[in-house]
This record gives structure tokens, sequence and C-alpha cells, in this order.
């Protein structure tokens, strides 16, 4: 594999990411490894494939309501404030979406700027005992939401 992202993906193919919220027609949704704010999630496009605007216009469709049904469900499963999304791509060149929660008590130093601002050092690592049942409550709130969204998207 080439990059992380490519590597997280073959790992989720595979059963063995234990980060791995779910899949999504997309691709797989994944808690990050540094939880810089709590539910902090990616969602991982399969195939791999190095931006969005290397989607055909359906599957770009597909990522970005998934990714918004991703925010839906980290919004119930955290009572977070609103989701910061972001896709960068330039250390890992591979089509992902950053999710960030982001809580009305956050530091007022924090709150109002980039999550990346936060000191990266200080941030709990993913913790699979941890997070289990964030990670299970957001898994639940995305499938609820997946079911329906295959039915609207295809009608």
């Amino acid at each position: 594999m080439s990059n992380l992202i490519e590597e997280r993906v073959k790992l989720c193919r595979e059963g063995k990411n234990p980060t791995l919220v779910c899949q999504m027609p997309s691709g797989w949704l994944v808690m990050a490894d540094v939880q810089l704010l709590n539910g902090y999630c990616i969602l991982l496009a399969d195939p791999p494939l190095a931006s969005l605007n290397d989607l055909t216009l359906e599957a770009r469709a597909r990522f970005l309501l998934d990714m918004s049904l991703a925010g839906d469900a980290l919004l119930e499963a955290t009572r977070a404030a609103r989701v910061n999304y972001e896709i960068l791509g330039n250390s890992d060149p591979a089509l992902h979406a950053h999710l960030i929660p982001r809580y009305q008590a956050e530091p007022e130093e924090y709150r109002r700027g980039p999550a990346w601002f936060y000191p990266l050092e200080q941030a709990p690592r993913f913790d699979p005992q941890r997070h289990a049942a964030l990670q299970q409550r957001i898994r639940t709130a995305v499938l609820g939401r997946l079911s329906f969204s295959l039915e609207s998207f295809h009608a």
C-alpha cells in the first residue's frame, strides 16, 4: 500500500481495523486514531482514489451524501453543537473526509478555530475499550440513516 488511507481501507476490507464504525456505500467510516475531539471520524473512500474529482458525478454525490449522513449521526451520538467537515488529501493523497464534532463547552481559545489548533500531543488516542460505547452509538445512528437514504437515493 502506498499511503495510510489505502492501508486503512485494506484493514477495513479484511475486518482488521479496530477503529471501524461501519461500511457505507461510498467507503468506510472509522474513528480517528487521535481523538482531538470526542467522536472525530474519517470517511475513507473505497476504492481509494486521489480526490473527489476522480469520482463520477453519481459517486461524488454518494460520497458527499454519506459524509453528511455520518455527520448527522455524529450530532446525534455525541450531542455536539455542530460538525466540521474537511476534505484535504495533502499528506495522504487518497480521498477521505474528516468529520470533527465541535462542542459548546470547548475552551474559548480553541472553539472558534480549526480543530488542528488543539495540542495534538495532549489529545487522547483511540482506545477500543474506552471508545466502544461511542463507536456503537455512531454505528447505530449511521445505519439507521443509511437504510432510509439508500431508498431515497435510488428513487
